[in-house]
Protein backbone atom coordinates (compact mmCIF):
# COMPACT_ATOMS: atom_id res chain seq x y z
CA UNK A 1 0.00 0.00 0.00
CA UNK A 2 1.28 3.49 -0.84
CA UNK A 3 2.55 5.27 2.30
CA UNK A 4 0.16 8.19 1.94
CA UNK A 5 -2.96 6.22 0.99
CA UNK A 6 -4.44 5.99 4.48
CA UNK A 7 -4.32 9.70 5.30
CA UNK A 8 -7.71 11.15 6.07
CA UNK A 9 -6.44 14.60 7.16
CA UNK A 10 -7.64 17.56 5.06
CA UNK A 11 -5.21 18.58 2.33
CA UNK A 12 -5.02 22.08 3.81
CA UNK A 13 -3.82 20.65 7.12
CA UNK A 14 -1.18 18.57 5.36
CA UNK A 15 0.00 21.62 3.42
CA UNK A 16 0.15 23.73 6.58
CA UNK A 17 2.21 21.11 8.37
CA UNK A 18 4.57 20.80 5.40
CA UNK A 19 5.02 24.57 5.24
CA UNK A 20 5.84 24.61 8.94
CA UNK A 21 8.49 21.95 8.38
CA UNK A 22 10.02 23.82 5.45
CA UNK A 23 10.07 27.06 7.40
CA UNK A 24 11.69 25.28 10.33
CA UNK A 25 14.37 23.80 8.08
CA UNK A 26 15.06 27.27 6.63
CA UNK A 27 15.54 28.62 10.14
CA UNK A 28 18.01 25.83 10.80
CA UNK A 29 19.97 26.68 7.63
CA UNK A 30 20.06 30.33 8.69
CA UNK A 31 21.31 29.34 12.13
CA UNK A 32 24.00 27.19 10.57
CA UNK A 33 25.37 30.24 8.75
CA UNK A 34 24.75 33.04 11.20
CA UNK A 35 25.43 31.54 14.60
CA UNK A 36 29.09 32.47 14.79
CA UNK A 37 31.26 35.57 14.46
CA UNK A 38 34.37 35.91 12.27
CA UNK A 39 37.55 37.95 12.58
CA UNK A 40 38.33 39.94 9.44
CA UNK A 41 42.08 40.58 9.56
CA UNK A 42 43.72 42.76 6.91
CA UNK A 43 47.45 42.04 7.23
CA UNK A 44 47.88 41.15 3.59
CA UNK A 45 48.69 42.78 0.26
CA UNK A 46 46.39 40.55 -1.78
CA UNK A 47 43.05 40.77 0.04
CA UNK A 48 39.66 41.51 -1.57
CA UNK A 49 38.21 45.00 -1.35
CA UNK A 50 35.96 45.75 1.63
CA UNK A 51 32.95 45.78 -0.70
CA UNK A 52 33.82 42.27 -1.91
CA UNK A 53 34.29 41.12 1.67
CA UNK A 54 30.86 42.44 2.62
CA UNK A 55 29.34 40.60 -0.34
CA UNK A 56 31.00 37.38 0.77
CA UNK A 57 29.89 37.79 4.39
CA UNK A 58 26.36 38.62 3.28
CA UNK A 59 26.25 35.53 1.05
CA UNK A 60 27.35 33.47 4.06
CA UNK A 61 24.77 35.26 6.22
CA UNK A 62 27.42 35.98 8.84
CA UNK A 63 26.02 38.43 11.39
CA UNK A 64 29.04 39.33 13.55
CA UNK A 65 32.51 40.51 12.51
CA UNK A 66 35.56 41.80 14.36
CA UNK A 67 38.20 44.03 12.76
CA UNK A 68 41.51 45.27 14.17
CA UNK A 69 41.29 48.96 13.30
CA UNK A 70 38.78 51.59 12.21
CA UNK A 71 39.51 51.49 8.49
CA UNK A 72 37.06 54.03 7.01
CA UNK A 73 36.61 52.00 3.82
CA UNK A 74 35.62 48.96 5.87
CA UNK A 75 33.28 50.95 8.11
CA UNK A 76 31.59 52.53 5.09
CA UNK A 77 31.27 49.18 3.31
CA UNK A 78 29.39 47.66 6.27
CA UNK A 79 26.79 50.45 6.33
CA UNK A 80 23.25 49.16 5.89
CA UNK A 81 24.24 45.49 6.06
CA UNK A 82 22.98 44.84 9.58
CA UNK A 83 26.22 43.02 10.38
CA UNK A 84 27.41 43.72 13.93
CA UNK A 85 30.95 45.07 14.03
CA UNK A 86 33.60 45.15 16.75
CA UNK A 87 36.33 47.69 15.99
CA UNK A 88 39.69 48.25 17.67
CA UNK A 89 41.68 51.09 19.19
CA UNK A 90 45.34 50.26 18.40
CA UNK A 91 47.74 49.76 21.30
CA UNK A 92 49.73 52.89 20.43
CA UNK A 93 46.68 55.10 21.07
CA UNK A 94 45.83 53.64 24.48
CA UNK A 95 48.16 55.89 26.48
CA UNK A 96 47.17 59.13 24.71
CA UNK A 97 43.50 58.21 25.17
CA UNK A 98 44.09 57.55 28.87
CA UNK A 99 45.87 60.87 29.34
CA UNK A 100 43.23 63.00 27.66
CA UNK A 101 39.44 62.82 27.65
CA UNK A 102 39.61 65.12 24.65
CA UNK A 103 41.69 62.57 22.78
CA UNK A 104 39.05 59.92 23.45
CA UNK A 105 36.30 62.26 22.25
CA UNK A 106 38.28 63.16 19.15
CA UNK A 107 38.81 59.49 18.31
CA UNK A 108 35.13 58.59 18.79
CA UNK A 109 33.96 61.63 16.83
CA UNK A 110 36.30 60.90 13.92
CA UNK A 111 36.04 57.12 13.77
CA UNK A 112 32.63 56.03 15.09
CA UNK A 113 30.14 58.89 14.91
CA UNK A 114 30.24 59.41 11.08
CA UNK A 115 29.27 55.78 10.45
CA UNK A 116 26.88 55.07 13.31
CA UNK A 117 24.13 53.79 13.30
CA UNK A 118 24.17 52.85 9.59
CA UNK A 119 27.20 50.73 10.39
CA UNK A 120 26.26 48.63 13.41
CA UNK A 121 29.29 49.14 15.62
CA UNK A 122 28.40 47.18 18.76
CA UNK A 123 31.79 46.94 20.43
CA UNK A 124 35.14 48.67 20.71
CA UNK A 125 38.21 46.72 21.79
CA UNK A 126 40.64 49.14 23.40
CA UNK A 127 43.98 47.59 22.51
CA UNK A 128 44.65 43.90 21.95
CA UNK A 129 46.23 41.58 24.54
CA UNK A 130 47.46 44.56 26.55
CA UNK A 131 47.48 42.77 29.93
CA UNK A 132 50.19 40.39 28.72
CA UNK A 133 52.29 43.10 27.08
CA UNK A 134 55.72 43.94 28.50
CA UNK A 135 54.97 47.68 28.55
CA UNK A 136 53.93 48.48 32.14
CA UNK A 137 52.82 52.02 31.28
CA UNK A 138 50.58 50.65 28.54
CA UNK A 139 48.94 48.20 30.94
CA UNK A 140 48.38 50.90 33.56
CA UNK A 141 46.75 53.13 30.93
CA UNK A 142 44.22 50.60 29.68
CA UNK A 143 41.32 51.11 32.08
CA UNK A 144 41.66 54.93 32.18
CA UNK A 145 41.54 54.90 28.37
CA UNK A 146 38.44 52.70 28.43
CA UNK A 147 36.74 55.03 30.91
CA UNK A 148 37.52 58.10 28.82
CA UNK A 149 36.22 56.41 25.67
CA UNK A 150 33.04 55.24 27.38
CA UNK A 151 32.45 58.79 28.66
CA UNK A 152 32.90 60.12 25.12
CA UNK A 153 30.39 57.62 23.77
CA UNK A 154 27.96 58.64 26.52
CA UNK A 155 28.25 62.29 25.49
CA UNK A 156 27.57 61.26 21.89
CA UNK A 157 24.54 59.18 22.95
CA UNK A 158 26.08 55.87 21.86
CA UNK A 159 27.04 54.26 25.16
CA UNK A 160 23.82 52.23 25.25
CA UNK A 161 24.65 50.63 21.91
CA UNK A 162 28.44 50.24 21.90
CA UNK A 163 30.32 48.18 24.51
CA UNK A 164 33.85 49.11 25.46
CA UNK A 165 36.17 46.29 26.48
CA UNK A 166 39.52 44.76 25.50
CA UNK A 167 40.61 41.39 24.16
CA UNK A 168 43.03 39.48 26.38
CA UNK A 169 45.09 36.39 25.70
CA UNK A 170 44.75 33.29 27.85
CA UNK A 171 48.12 34.29 29.26
CA UNK A 172 46.29 36.39 31.86
CA UNK A 173 45.61 33.12 33.70
CA UNK A 174 48.11 31.50 36.03
CA UNK A 175 46.03 28.34 35.96
CA UNK A 176 43.29 27.18 33.59
CA UNK A 177 42.76 23.54 34.57
CA UNK A 178 40.68 22.33 36.14
CA UNK A 179 38.42 25.28 35.25
CA UNK A 180 37.24 25.76 38.84
CA UNK A 181 40.84 26.55 39.81
CA UNK A 182 41.15 29.32 37.25
CA UNK A 183 43.05 32.31 38.62
CA UNK A 184 44.75 35.38 37.18
CA UNK A 185 48.52 35.67 37.32
CA UNK A 186 49.96 37.68 40.23
CA UNK A 187 51.07 40.30 37.69
CA UNK A 188 47.60 40.63 36.12
CA UNK A 189 45.39 40.36 39.21
CA UNK A 190 45.90 43.96 40.47
CA UNK A 191 45.12 45.30 36.98
CA UNK A 192 42.10 43.04 36.62
CA UNK A 193 40.25 44.51 39.60
CA UNK A 194 39.62 47.96 38.07
CA UNK A 195 39.05 46.36 34.67
CA UNK A 196 36.39 43.98 35.97
CA UNK A 197 34.79 46.80 37.94
CA UNK A 198 34.50 48.82 34.71
CA UNK A 199 32.94 45.88 32.84
CA UNK A 200 30.40 45.37 35.62
CA UNK A 201 29.49 49.07 35.70
CA UNK A 202 28.98 49.26 31.93
CA UNK A 203 27.51 45.78 31.31
CA UNK A 204 30.34 44.94 28.94
CA UNK A 205 31.74 41.44 28.24
CA UNK A 206 35.16 40.02 29.01
CA UNK A 207 36.74 39.12 25.65
CA UNK A 208 39.31 36.35 25.58
CA UNK A 209 41.55 35.15 22.74
CA UNK A 210 41.85 31.41 23.32
CA UNK A 211 43.57 28.80 21.15
CA UNK A 212 43.49 25.14 22.24
CA UNK A 213 45.81 24.51 19.28
CA UNK A 214 48.71 25.94 21.26
CA UNK A 215 48.10 23.54 24.15
CA UNK A 216 48.03 20.58 21.79
CA UNK A 217 51.09 21.76 19.85
CA UNK A 218 53.07 22.16 23.08
CA UNK A 219 52.32 18.65 24.38
CA UNK A 220 50.68 16.39 21.77
CA UNK A 221 51.62 13.24 23.67
CA UNK A 222 49.54 14.19 26.70
CA UNK A 223 46.86 16.55 25.35
CA UNK A 224 43.92 14.77 23.73
CA UNK A 225 43.47 15.92 20.14
CA UNK A 226 39.71 15.26 20.26
CA UNK A 227 39.42 17.37 23.42
CA UNK A 228 41.44 20.19 21.85
CA UNK A 229 39.28 19.99 18.72
CA UNK A 230 36.06 20.34 20.79
CA UNK A 231 34.73 17.03 19.51
CA UNK A 232 31.22 16.89 21.05
CA UNK A 233 31.37 13.08 21.19
CA UNK A 234 34.66 12.94 23.08
CA UNK A 235 34.37 11.81 26.70
CA UNK A 236 36.31 14.89 27.77
CA UNK A 237 37.33 15.61 31.33
CA UNK A 238 35.50 16.10 34.62
CA UNK A 239 36.38 18.96 36.95
CA UNK A 240 37.04 17.15 40.26
CA UNK A 241 35.76 20.10 42.31
CA UNK A 242 32.54 20.98 40.47
CA UNK A 243 31.96 17.58 38.81
CA UNK A 244 31.15 19.41 35.57
CA UNK A 245 32.05 17.47 32.45
CA UNK A 246 33.95 19.23 29.65
CA UNK A 247 34.13 17.87 26.10
CA UNK A 248 35.75 21.06 24.79
CA UNK A 249 39.05 22.54 25.90
CA UNK A 250 37.91 25.95 24.64
CA UNK A 251 34.78 25.87 26.81
CA UNK A 252 36.89 24.79 29.76
CA UNK A 253 39.23 27.73 29.18
CA UNK A 254 36.29 30.14 29.11
CA UNK A 255 34.96 28.78 32.40
CA UNK A 256 38.46 29.11 33.90
CA UNK A 257 38.32 32.85 33.11
CA UNK A 258 34.86 33.04 34.70
CA UNK A 259 36.13 31.36 37.87
CA UNK A 260 39.17 33.68 37.92
CA UNK A 261 36.88 36.73 37.72
CA UNK A 262 34.68 35.27 40.46
CA UNK A 263 37.71 34.99 42.73
CA UNK A 264 37.98 38.78 42.49
CA UNK A 265 34.27 39.25 43.17
CA UNK A 266 33.01 39.56 39.58
CA UNK A 267 31.63 36.17 38.67
CA UNK A 268 28.60 37.59 36.88
CA UNK A 269 30.48 39.12 33.95
CA UNK A 270 29.87 37.30 30.63
CA UNK A 271 33.00 35.86 29.03
CA UNK A 272 33.05 35.69 25.23
CA UNK A 273 35.66 34.36 22.81
CA UNK A 274 36.97 37.23 20.68
CA UNK A 275 39.42 34.97 18.82
CA UNK A 276 39.85 31.25 18.36
CA UNK A 277 40.94 29.11 15.47
CA UNK A 278 43.20 26.37 14.20
CA UNK A 279 45.83 26.68 11.46
CA UNK A 280 45.47 24.59 8.31
CA UNK A 281 49.21 24.64 7.61
CA UNK A 282 52.38 25.01 9.65
CA UNK A 283 56.10 24.44 9.82
CA UNK A 284 57.60 21.00 10.47
CA UNK A 285 57.63 21.61 14.23
CA UNK A 286 54.02 22.86 14.36
CA UNK A 287 52.31 19.63 15.30
CA UNK A 288 48.64 19.39 14.39
CA UNK A 289 48.53 22.28 11.91
CA UNK A 290 46.61 20.48 9.16
CA UNK A 291 43.55 21.08 7.00
CA UNK A 292 41.80 18.11 8.60
CA UNK A 293 42.26 19.45 12.13
CA UNK A 294 41.35 23.02 11.18
CA UNK A 295 38.17 21.77 9.53
CA UNK A 296 37.26 19.63 12.53
CA UNK A 297 37.91 22.41 15.06
CA UNK A 298 35.90 25.11 13.33
CA UNK A 299 33.09 22.78 12.33
CA UNK A 300 32.76 21.43 15.87
CA UNK A 301 32.49 24.98 17.19
CA UNK A 302 29.92 25.87 14.55
CA UNK A 303 27.82 22.83 15.47
CA UNK A 304 27.94 23.91 19.13
CA UNK A 305 26.93 27.44 18.15
CA UNK A 306 24.01 26.20 16.08
CA UNK A 307 22.87 24.25 19.12
CA UNK A 308 23.01 27.42 21.24
CA UNK A 309 25.42 25.60 23.52
CA UNK A 310 26.71 27.27 26.64
CA UNK A 311 29.66 26.24 28.75
CA UNK A 312 29.13 23.63 31.48
CA UNK A 313 29.23 26.43 34.05
CA UNK A 314 26.72 28.58 32.14
CA UNK A 315 24.70 26.10 30.06
CA UNK A 316 21.80 28.49 29.39
CA UNK A 317 23.97 31.28 27.97
CA UNK A 318 25.21 30.52 24.46
CA UNK A 319 28.91 31.17 24.26
CA UNK A 320 29.61 33.94 21.75
CA UNK A 321 32.56 32.93 19.58
CA UNK A 322 34.51 34.74 16.85
CA UNK A 323 36.48 32.41 14.59
CA UNK A 324 39.94 33.48 13.48
CA UNK A 325 39.94 34.19 10.64
CA UNK A 326 38.09 34.95 7.43
CA UNK A 327 41.20 35.04 5.20
CA UNK A 328 44.75 33.77 5.16
CA UNK A 329 46.92 36.89 5.56
CA UNK A 330 50.20 36.73 3.66
CA UNK A 331 51.99 39.59 5.44
CA UNK A 332 51.71 38.30 9.00
CA UNK A 333 55.12 37.67 10.60
CA UNK A 334 56.10 34.55 12.51
CA UNK A 335 55.80 30.84 11.71
CA UNK A 336 53.87 29.51 8.73
CA UNK A 337 50.79 28.84 10.86
CA UNK A 338 50.29 32.58 11.43
CA UNK A 339 49.49 33.01 7.74
CA UNK A 340 47.16 30.02 7.54
CA UNK A 341 44.22 30.48 9.93
CA UNK A 342 41.77 31.59 7.25
CA UNK A 343 38.63 29.86 6.07
CA UNK A 344 39.28 31.42 2.66
CA UNK A 345 42.19 32.27 0.43
CA UNK A 346 42.32 35.96 -0.50
CA UNK A 347 40.98 35.13 -3.98
CA UNK A 348 37.80 33.73 -2.42
CA UNK A 349 38.57 30.02 -2.72
CA UNK A 350 37.72 27.99 0.38
CA UNK A 351 40.70 26.58 2.21
CA UNK A 352 38.24 23.96 3.45
CA UNK A 353 34.46 23.77 3.65
CA UNK A 354 33.50 24.38 7.27
CA UNK A 355 29.82 24.32 6.36
CA UNK A 356 28.97 27.97 5.80
CA UNK A 357 26.84 27.71 2.65
CA UNK A 358 26.98 30.67 0.29
CA UNK A 359 23.70 32.05 -1.03
CA UNK A 360 23.31 33.07 -4.65
CA UNK A 361 23.38 36.79 -5.33
CA UNK A 362 23.36 39.05 -8.36
CA UNK A 363 26.22 41.14 -7.00
CA UNK A 364 29.19 40.97 -9.38
CA UNK A 365 31.61 41.41 -6.50
CA UNK A 366 30.02 38.56 -4.58
CA UNK A 367 29.89 36.33 -7.65
CA UNK A 368 33.63 36.75 -8.14
CA UNK A 369 34.18 35.56 -4.59
CA UNK A 370 31.52 32.87 -4.66
CA UNK A 371 33.51 30.74 -7.09
CA UNK A 372 34.73 28.83 -4.05
CA UNK A 373 35.39 25.13 -4.11
CA UNK A 374 36.35 22.96 -1.17
CA UNK A 375 38.94 20.19 -1.51
CA UNK A 376 36.93 17.15 -2.64
CA UNK A 377 38.12 15.00 0.25
CA UNK A 378 36.76 17.53 2.71
CA UNK A 379 33.29 17.84 1.18
CA UNK A 380 31.64 14.41 1.26
CA UNK A 381 28.25 14.93 2.89
CA UNK A 382 29.69 16.50 6.01
CA UNK A 383 28.85 20.18 5.87
CA UNK A 384 26.48 21.76 8.34
CA UNK A 385 23.87 22.45 5.72
CA UNK A 386 23.52 18.71 5.32
CA UNK A 387 23.14 18.33 9.07
CA UNK A 388 20.44 20.97 9.07
CA UNK A 389 18.58 19.32 6.21
CA UNK A 390 18.81 15.94 7.92
CA UNK A 391 17.21 17.52 11.00
CA UNK A 392 14.49 19.00 8.83
CA UNK A 393 13.90 15.63 7.15
CA UNK A 394 13.50 13.98 10.54
CA UNK A 395 10.84 16.53 11.44
CA UNK A 396 9.18 16.01 8.07
CA UNK A 397 8.94 12.27 8.71
CA UNK A 398 7.50 12.98 12.15
CA UNK A 399 4.94 15.30 10.56
CA UNK A 400 3.97 12.61 8.09
CA UNK A 401 3.42 10.19 10.93
CA UNK A 402 1.15 12.75 12.57
CA UNK A 403 -0.75 13.39 9.37
CA UNK A 404 -1.21 9.70 8.78
CA UNK A 405 -2.32 9.31 12.45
Amino acid sequence: MAPFATSTRPASLQLSALLCVLLFSEVWVLQCSAAIGINYGQVGNNLPTPAQVVSLLSSLRVGKVRIYDVNPQVLAAFAGTGIELIVTVPNDLVQPMAASAGQAMQWATANIKPYFPATRVTGIAVGNEVFTDDDQALKASLVPAMRNLHAALAQLGMDGYVHVSTASSLGVLANSYPPSQGAFTPECAPLMLPFLRFLAETNAPFWINAYPYFAYKADPANVSLSYALSDPYHVGAVDPYTHLQYTSMLYAQVDAVTFAAARLGYGGIPVFVSETGWPSKGDADEVGATVENALAYNRNLLVRQVGNEGTPLRPRQRLEVYLFALFNEDMKPGPTSERNYGLYQPDGRMVYNVGLAQQQTTSAASLSLAASSAPPAMDVGKDLTSLCLISALAILLTSQAFLLG
